[in-house]
């Protein structure tokens, strides 16, 4: 069963709109198996008239979506635009209402528009309403609302995707190889119980991976021939930029797809491959590697929690972007209730998105089970003087960032620093920030001097002023695109 949509909005104004509700169902997996859109701009009435055909489609309808911005619409002869005679109409036939406000300032708005926004707001009414400002921010609004929708009817959320059963596949499509190659590292690593040489169903079972008997998208996930063939969305995507954004043409970019254990050992390999990792020579010994210019834990665990947390009902890749000053990662998916960026900074149990696929990463290896991944992220960065990775939520996808230390030797020297900034840097590098009473400690300059260089070292981009005026104010270390964009070069 498919639960019809009546996209209902001022046409002219809101056009785009529209017709992105249109694309959000069509883009997404899960959405399109359980909602059809109807937009009159696809099929205008020719018999009937227009408010005749409207309100026909709207008792059709399940769901009545609105989308507001600033004008309330032409009028007809019963003094009510179209946009409020179908919200009307959706309110006596008690369908189930969904509203997008376009923006935050209502005094913009027409008279009338405001007056309906008004009665929408009020609680009493019980109506749902979503503000945004951005397509991007609607069609992400939108999927929360018909995601919610689908869990109050009880046809999502009654099991996770993961432990659902893959419907088509069967045994032929599990890799026996991969299954081995798990069974060695599990006993090595967490001691697992069964044999190498045990038999492939005996193993899923003990493993939760069968459901009556049938594989579940968990098992072809992670020991399928070909994942791809049931799951399109289940790849990661790595590109390597050379520069802070993404423009092409890029220097290197591969799809990675297989099951996810290759998927996460081959975009680690991708991104370790461009990161630098000096070698140390010594007088009459081996040449010695020096570590990752940005930990290897840190890169391993962000790629790791991507795959295994990522949304898998969402038609979009993880994404891996190595740019010149930093590694972005993006998964589909947001953090679960329990959690917000800032816990993660803290110590926190942990909440799996895909508990049945999180189970073989542990015993594989690829994870621990108590929330502390993040923690030594953190950790491990700072022991490297590099600033905290940064979590965030954007656009539907949990994000993030792994800074580099582009502010090398060379780097600092070619830029035209005095020794007094180069001596300020690198306090703040190993520090976190610096303010005027350090800088003339580690400088021994006077207060005049010491705000002159720091305020140079804010203009080109090196330092970040906060914390206001006066004894409050301190300079941390910037991102740097600004910059690199000035030097217009790779610095090493």
């Amino acid at each position: 069963m498919k639960f019809k949509i009546f996209v209902s909005g001022v046409q002219k104004e809101l056009k785009e709109e529209r017709f992105s509700v249109k694309e959000i169902i069509a883009e997404h997996v899960l959405l399109k198996e359980y909602f059809k859109v109807f937009l009159f701009e696809d099929s205008p009435a020719k018999s009937k008239s227009a408010k005749t055909a409207y309100i026909d489609e709207v008792r059709k309808c399940g769901i009545y979506l609105g989308i507001l911005g600033n004008e309330y619409g032409a009028v007809s002869k019963n003094d009510l635009s179209a946009t409020e005679q179908e919200f009307r109409e959706a309110q006596r036939t008690s369908k189930d209402v969904l509203i997008y406000i376009k923006g935050k300032d209502d005094t913009k708005r027409e008279k009338r528009l405001k007056k309906l926004i008004s009665e929408i707001k009020d609680e009493d009414t019980g109506y749902k309403y979503k503000r945004f400002n951005t397509i991007p921010e609607l069609k992400n609004n939108i999927y929360e609302s018909l995601i919610d929708f689908l869990r109050e009817k009880g046809i999502v959320g009654r099991q996770t995707f993961d432990s659902s059963v893959c419907e088509d596949a069967d045994f032929k499509d599990i890799d026996e190889d991969k299954i081995r190659r798990f069974l060695r590292t599990a006993k090595s690593r967490r001691n697992f119980p069964l044999d190498v040489t045990s038999p492939v169903k005996d193993v899923l079972t003990h493993l939760n991976l069968l459901k009556s008997g049938k594989l579940t998208n968990a098992a072809v996930l992670l020991f399928g021939k070909e994942p791809h063939k049931y799951f399109l969305q289940a790849e990661v995507k790595c590109l390597h930029l050379h520069g802070t954004e993404i423009e092409k043409p890029f220097d290197s970019y591969h799809i990675y797809k297989g099951a996810i254990f290759e998927q996460i050992d081959n975009a680690l390999g991708f991104v370790l491959d461009r990161l630098k990792r000096p070698v140390i020579p010594e007088p009459g010994k081996a040449a010695t590697l020096r570590p990752f210019e940005i930990p290897e834990f840190a890169v391993r665990e962000a790629i790791v929690n991507a795959v295994a947390h990522r949304d898998y009902n969402s038609s979009a890749s993880v994404q891996v972007n190595v740019f010149i000053d930093r590694i972005e990662i993006w998964n589909p998916g947001k953090l679960p209730p329990q959690l917000t960026v800032e816990l993660l900074k803290q110590p926190h149990p942990s909440f799996p998105q895909n508990p049945l696929i999180c189970e073989p990463f542990y015993l594989a290896g690829y994870i621990e089970r108590a929330g502390s991944g993040t923690i030594e992220m953190i950790k491990q960065c700072r022991k490297n003087n590099l600033p905290e990775p940064e979590f965030s939520q954007k656009m539907g996808h949990f994000i993030t960032v792994l800074w580099k230390d582009i502010f090398t030797e060379k780097y600092l020297s070619g830029i035209g620093l005095n020794e007094r900034q180069l001596k300020a840097v690198n306090y703040v590098k190993i520090k976190g920030r610096i303010n005027n009473a350090q800088y003339r400690d580690i400088t021994g300059t006077s207060a005049r001097t010491a705000l002159r260089e720091l305020r140079q070292l804010t203009e080109i981009g090196m330092l970040d002023k906060m914390g206001g005026t006066g004894q409050s104010a301190h300079y941390a270390l910037a991102k740097a695109k600004f910059v690199i964009g000035k030097q217009k070069e790779n610095p090493s």
